[in-house]
Formats: C-alpha cells, sequence, structure tokens
C-alpha cells in the first residue's frame, strides 16, 4: 500500500483520526504506531524475509495473488515453527518448513497435508496466522503493531518535505541494525553539538566546535520542534531546523548558499532491549548540478560502506553510555545522571522529558543483553550486509573477481616455462609484460581483500583518535 492509498483509506474510514501512541493522554504505547522494517529494495519476492519488531519475531513475504507484501507473525500455528524458515510454493502460499501447512496472504491456512481426505480443519481459526497491517512509504515497508483495526486511523510517520517537490530530491539511503536501544540512538543524532568530535576525520571537525545556542519552538505528546538560529560549522551553513515526530522519526532541515538544501533524516524501529534498526536518508537539493551528477554516480553499496564508518564513530560509546544511564535510574532520572550546564543538549533534554511526561518507557520490564565482545560491536555482515541487496551483490561480485585475478596470475605464471620450452626466441618484452600483468592482478587482489573485509567489520579505532 503507497502512501497515497494509505491516506484515502484513512479518508473513507472516518473523518478523524487516532494519535500516534494511543489514545491515552498520559501513556505513549509503541505498539499504535507504525514502523520501517525493511527498504523494499532489499526485500526478496522469492522467498521469505525475517525481522524483530518490539520483541516479536516476524515474517515478510510477497503475495502475488495480491501483489503486495505480507507480515505475519514468524510463528506457525501447528507446531510453532519459524515460517521464515520455509518458503513460497508454486501456488504461491507461504509454506511452513515443518510440516507444509500453506497459508494466504490473509493468514489462513489453505492446506494441511496430514488431514484426511474431505476434512476440513484447516479451516479453524486456530490454523490462521497473526497478520500485522502493512504499507509502504518513502520506499520503505512500514508495519503497524498494534491493533488491527487502528492501523489505517493511525498517522504514518512522514516527512513531510519529501513529499512536496519529490522531482528535486537526490536521496541516499542506507540501514543497519544497532547494538543499543532507539531512544539512544535518537538522543544520538538529534544532539547536534557532538559531530564536531565524534566524527572527527568522517563527517566532522574538531576546529567547528562552538556554542550552539537551541530553542524548543512546540511541544506535545506527538514530538516537538526546535531551532539552531547560527547553525553548524560555526555558521557557515545558516539555520538549522529539527523535528522529532515520536517515537520513530526525527530530521534536521537547512539551506545554504553552498549546499542547497540538505536534510538527514532517521526512523529508528526498536527490535530488542538494547538493539534497533536505523534507517537513514540523506535527501539534498543542490545549488549546482554537479555533485548529484557525482551521488548518481556513486555505486549504492560504496556509499553504504562510508555510512557505516560514520555510524561506528559512536557505535562503541553509545552501547555503554545507555547502560550507565540505567544504572542511574534511566530517564526518570535523567537531569541527575547527565550533567547539561548548555543550551546544547536542549533537545537531549526534550526526549528524555517526552519520555517522562508520557510514560514512554521502551521495554521497562527488560534487562540488557549481555554486552559482546567489540569485534561483535563493529561487525558489519549481519548487521547490513547480508540483507542489503546492493551490498550482498557487491560482495559477492568482489569476491569472484578477487578470485579471477589470482588465477589469471597463477595461470600467466605457470604457463611461462612451457614457453620457453617450445619456443627458441621470445621478444624482449614478454617478461616485463608478464610481470606487470601479474603486478597489477595481485595489487587488484591485495585491494580487494581489503574491501571485501569492510563489508565484514568496522575498523577497530576511529577517525578522531588516529594520529594525524
Amino acid at each position: 500500500m503507497t502512501i497515497a492509498q494509505h491516506e484515502e483509506k484513512n479518508i473513507k474510514k472516518s473523518l478523524t483520526s487516532l494519535p500516534i501512541g494511543g489514545e491515552d493522554p498520559n501513556k505513549f504505547d509503541y505498539k499504535e504506531v507504525w514502523y520501517p522494517v525493511f527498504f523494499v529494495n532489499d526485500l526478496h519476492k522469492d522467498k521469505p524475509s525475517r525481522f524483530t519488531l518490539l520483541d516479536e519475531d516476524l515474517v515478510i513475504w510477497w503475495d502475488k495473488k495480491d501483489q503486495q507484501w505480507r507480515v505475519f507473525q514468524d510463528m506457525c500455528p501447528h507446531r510453532l515453527a519459524p515460517l521464515s524458515t520455509g518458503r513460497i510454493d508454486e501456488d504461491g502460499l507461504l509454506e511452513c518448513p515443518y510440516h507444509g501447512w500453506t497459508f494466504s496472504g490473509k493468514g489462513d491456512c489453505q492446506s494441511i497435508p496430514q488431514q484426511p481426505e474431505g476434512e476440513n480443519r484447516h479451516k479453524s481459526p486456530r490454523a490462521c496466522v497473526k497478520s500485522y497491517p502493512s504499507a509502504i512509504a518513502h520506499d520503505m515497508l512500514f508495519v503497524y503493531a498494534g491493533k488491527k483495526e487502528n492501523a489505517f486511523l493511525t498517522p504514518m510517520p512522514i516527512t513531510q518535505p519529501l513529499i512536496e517537490n519529490v522531482e528535486k530530491w537526490t536521496i541516499l539511503k542506507t540501514f543497519r541494525d544497532i547494538p543499543y536501544d532507539a531512544l539512544t540512538l535518537l538522543e544520538n543524532v538529534l544532539d547536534s553539538s557532538h559531530v564536531s568530535y565524534t566524527h572527527h576525520g568522517t563527517v566532522g571537525n574538531r576546529s567547528n566546535a562552538a556554542p550552539v545556542e537551541l530553542e524548543v519552538k512546540t511541544a506535545d505528546r506527538q514530538g516537538f520542534t526546535g531551532f539552531w538560529a547560527e547553525g553548524p560549522r560555526k555558521g557557515k551553513l545558516g539555520s538549522q531546523s529539527t523535528t522529532f515526530i515520536a517515537p520513530n522519526l526525527m530530521w534536521h532541515d537547512l539551506t545554504s548558499k553552498q549546499l542547497g538544501r540538505t536534510m538527514t533524516v532517521v526512523y529508528v524501529t526498536p527490535i530488542s532491549k538494547g538493539k534497533c534498526r536505523v534507517f537513514a536518508l540523506f535527501p539534498f537539493q543542490f545549488a549546482s548540478k554537479i555533485p548529484q551528477f557525482f551521488i548518481k554516480l556513486t555505486p549504492q553499496w560504496y556509499s553504504h560502506l562510508n555510512q557505516n564508518t560514520i555510524l561506528e564513530d559512536d557505535q562503541i560509546f553509545l552501547h555503554y553510555q545507555e547502560r550507565y544511564l540505567e544504572k542511574l535510574g534511566g530517564s526518570r532520572k535523567f537531569n541527575q545522571a547527565f550533567y547539561l550546564p548548555t543550551k546544547s543538549d536542549l533537545f537531549v533534554s526534550e526526549l528524555r522529558k517526552w519520555v517522562v511526561n508520557y510514560n514512554a518507557y521502551l521495554f521497562p520490564e527488560q534487562e540488557f543483553p549481555e554486552t559482546p565482545n567489540h569485534d561483535q560491536l563493529i561487525e558489519r555482515y549481519y548487521s547490513h550486509t547480508e540483507q542489503c541487496s546492493s551490498c550482498s551483490g557487491a560482495l559477492k561480485n568482489i569476491k569472484t573477481i578477487r578470485f579471477s585475478a589470482l588465477i589469471i596470475t597463477g595461470i600467466v605464471w605457470s604457463l611461462i616455462p612451457l614457453i620457453f620450452f617450445y619456443v627458441e626466441k621470445l621478444p624482449n618484452f614478454i617478461f616485463p609484460l608478464v610481470s606487470i600483468i601479474s603486478v597489477i592482478n595481485f595489487s587488484l587482489y591485495l585491494y580487494l581483500g581489503k574491501l571485501e573485509k569492510r563489508f565484514y567489520q568496522g575498523e577497530k579505532i576511529p577517525s578522531r583518535n588516529r594520529k594525524s
């Protein structure tokens, strides 16, 4: 379902809509929210995909009969096997891998191979799979986690500027599973003052550090808006506005003479305690067509490698930071745990106040899982590469080219003795030519080996800590 179809369904059902997060004015319900779970281009129509949303395992699959993505609870009603390990059969039905039960796009059981002929036990409500409403916006598949009847009465978290003058935007996109909570990630991205130091050497520079005089313009249960009059890089890029739409969307928006209009848009989907999936969109309306040309020319997988490096700049210390905050009382006592003497932390305070004021505690009864080792905290393969169509495809190609380069080098050198044996006199340029080809091939092999590692693992030492 597209944004337009979603809005049309809203209008037809009711002239009013439900607030995001449920109707209780004193409590924000994380279930009554639309969450992005995948970029549509990363889903496969020929096999199911798996995702965990708010500690609930889901299976996502393409219903070719109705031509739309379906989202079910990842649990067969028969013996509770995960349906994501099954397949989409020849009739376009989702098939359980354990005993072959099949399900339609609406979750109804279509067949039980083990039932005697003439019986209709597959029609029992107990044979159905729980399904979730889904819709598509910004090229992402969204899932509604709460009551079905509320889904299409609840607004989707849309980045409004991106659906205005769509053709003018050039957008870089990425995603990654992050080893800390959704609220911690939102707090981090809302904090513009950290960029100069944390991301020094990637997208920041310590020399740009300066007072950050933030102001909150509006604030309520549905989020807040803010403004930074001077803006980044000591005012060189112009003023920046910030929007937080509770509980999972925020964006920064600025317009400058040098760059045109640029945005940082972040959607955060809670997976489980201490884990979330971030969807980052970087929209540009350039003042010049030259940067737009180069961005479109850059392969998506190459952009993802660089964006992963930026995410890893603060991935380690944020994992520990949220655990320290939890020990000191969490959001309820953030003012005692944090020392926030300047306006640069105003948006951080506003987010934590939102949590407290609307009882919006995420996984309040659970404890954080055990901290993984350093290498696991910056692994890239399972948290991104495996699930990204661009990066997984590039990795496969790089492995093929690398293997081919090694084979060609081996063949060339193995043929030299034979050539000398059967040919009495060789031209003088043959040996240097063979040497050059071998050096190029072997250099390519080594370079691609370093590139291949970047799909699996982040850099242990962030740019800010390297000796210049």
